[in-house]
């Protein structure tokens, strides 16, 4: 019995520390993907995501480059893969975070003046970073809460 029990207790810890991921795991996956195609698509003028997280096409877009990246990408693929509760819940709060950033981002680039001249408006890869930035901060909202 003493076997069993210390199994049965190991079991338990390990699922206080996980969270079920079920269909929401695939929709999680297919907004990271989502999220990628908007980093490979154009941002800011001709640069795309990923340029304007190297640098190019000023700093509130490199900020949202950076925080979609590192929370919508790096972190929530670290969470799929492990299923950490308390990841699901850094996933949920950055993504929230990433998403100002995303608006702030866009709205930059719609009122911005540089040498008088407006900004040109977000590229396509913004606005779809943007929308999947908060989606997954949704999703990951209710990933962490569904844990009891």
């Amino acid at each position: 019995m003493g076997k069993l029990g210390e199994d049965v207790d190991q079991v338990v810890r390990k699922a206080a520390r996980t969270v079920e991921l079920g269909r929401r795991g695939f929709v999680l996956s297919l907004l990271v993907f989502a999220l990628l195609i908007g980093q490979l698509l154009p941002w800011v003028g001709q640069h795309a995501g990923w340029q304007v997280l190297l640098g190019q096409g000023g700093p509130v877009p490199q900020l949202f480059a950076a925080t979609s990246t590192a929370f919508g990408v790096f972190a929530s693929v670290l969470a799929l893969l492990t299923r950490r509760w308390w990841l699901a819940w850094v996933c949920a709060m950055g993504g929230w975070f990433a998403s100002v950033d995303g608006l702030l981002a866009i709205w930059s680039q719609q009122s911005s003046h540089a040498n008088n001249i407006a900004g040109s408006g977000p590229g396509i890869g913004m606005i779809i970073a943007l929308v999947a930035m908060v989606f997954l901060a949704g999703n990951w909202m209710k990933t962490a809460w569904s844990r009891t």
